[in-house]
């Protein structure tokens, strides 16, 4: 049995709140304070210097500005690169390797929460490779009490 990152630390999460430069989107999500980072090495990820933790959709939540979001799609259109029309800012997406969570960028979160992070790197330039050998990426947008059942 894989188990997410959330379920081995659930005991220890914390409320983060967040949103872009402009202020027009704003959101919170419920992690752990350790957050475990991907830095990508994609084509969009290196054009954008995207680094993300990976939640499930049930953790988030979007509290203003969903008027003030587009999306930019490609390729597969799985990922949904989702960024403020006023500042251009990218503080989530929906990413490829997890449609049923999102990828949030810590760098946009408030201050206060966050106890440490850890950085791993992911070749995105060879993803279907890199998804072989990070299995447990998948998990990490699972809900806790389901991923005890896998």
């Amino acid at each position: 049995m894989v188990c997410c990152f959330l379920c081995t630390h659930r005991m220890d999460l914390v409320k983060h709140t967040g949103g872009c430069h402009c202020g027009a989107v704003r959101f919170e999500v419920t992690s752990s304070p350790d957050l475990h980072v991907f830095q990508c090495n994609c084509s969009i990820c290196t054009k954008k210097q995207n680094n993300h933790f990976i939640v499930p959709k049930n953790l988030f939540t979007l509290l203003q500005g969903s008027d003030n979001l587009t999306t930019y799609t490609f390729n597969t259109r799985i990922a949904k690169h989702t960024f403020c029309k006023t500042c251009g800012v990218q503080s989530f997406y929906t990413p490829r390797s997890n449609p049923d969570g999102y990828g949030v960028a810590p760098h946009c979160l408030d201050p206060g929460t966050v106890r440490s992070v850890t950085v791993e790197n992911f070749c995105g330039e060879k993803w279907e490779e890199s998804m072989a050998a990070h299995q447990s990426i998948r998990d990490m947008s699972q809900n806790p009490a389901e991923s005890k059942t896998k």
